[in-house]
């Protein structure tokens, strides 16, 4: 477990952000991503009959369609271990294979961190 204390301040913000958007929207999980210039965009998981994405695949995909060209950092709250394979590829598309990934848990302490890889 990564001591969340020890983040980086804007690392624990999206952390902060992700948990956020789970508990205020009731979803599984909760993600945000920081882009190149600092802006965040904060997602939860979407589940409709017709769509369906992870809580980080959706603020990838936020982060696109508002512009970004690239990511600096990524976080997802969830009750699972790790960062699917999934949600790492949406985040090596945008930010590239270094890409930190945060994965929290709902309390929000960081369980780890890998790369995008």
């Amino acid at each position: 477990m990564t001591d969340s204390s020890a983040l980086d301040p804007e690392d624990r913000k999206i952390v902060t952000l992700a948990r956020s958007a789970r508990a205020r929207n009731g979803v599984p999980e909760g993600a945000a991503v920081r882009d190149e210039t600092g802006r965040t965009y904060v997602a939860g998981t979407v589940a409709l009959d017709s769509l369906k994405l992870s809580a980080l695949q959706t603020a990838v995909a936020m982060a696109v369609a508002s512009g970004a060209k690239s990511l600096e950092a990524a976080a997802v709250v969830t009750e699972s271990a790790e960062a699917s394979a999934a949600d790492r590829a949406a985040v090596r598309d945008l930010g590239g294979p270094g890409t930190p990934v945060l994965v929290a848990g709902p309390d929000g302490a960081v369980r780890v961190t890998v790369t995008a890889g």
